[in-house]
């Protein structure tokens, strides 16, 4: 059972990694309903790329910090180098 997003995130902030994955699912499931028109399917596809790059580029951002830790808890780091 998918849950629909509670609606835009406040201005000057990303919607979180969850909300960007359960609409980018409404937008899987709008794109394969066979009458969607092509504007619609155009201005779709576009906003699913923009919330791919945005999921993206925090899982990236995860990652990174999940390295630090782990070079922290090694003692391989420095705590102040963890930002």
């Amino acid at each position: 059972m998918s849950r629909e997003p509670k609606g835009p995130a406040p201005a000057g902030t990303a919607p979180s990694l969850q909300a960007d994955l359960e609409r980018l699912e409404q937008i899987v499931r709008a794109l394969e309903a066979e009458d969607l028109d092509l504007d619609k399917a155009l201005s779709l596809f576009e906003e699913g790329v923009k919330r791919l790059k945005g999921a993206r580029a925090r899982l990236g951002d995860a990652e990174v910090r999940l390295k630090q830790l782990r070079e922290a808890a090694d003692g391989s780091a420095d705590a102040a180098d963890l930002g």
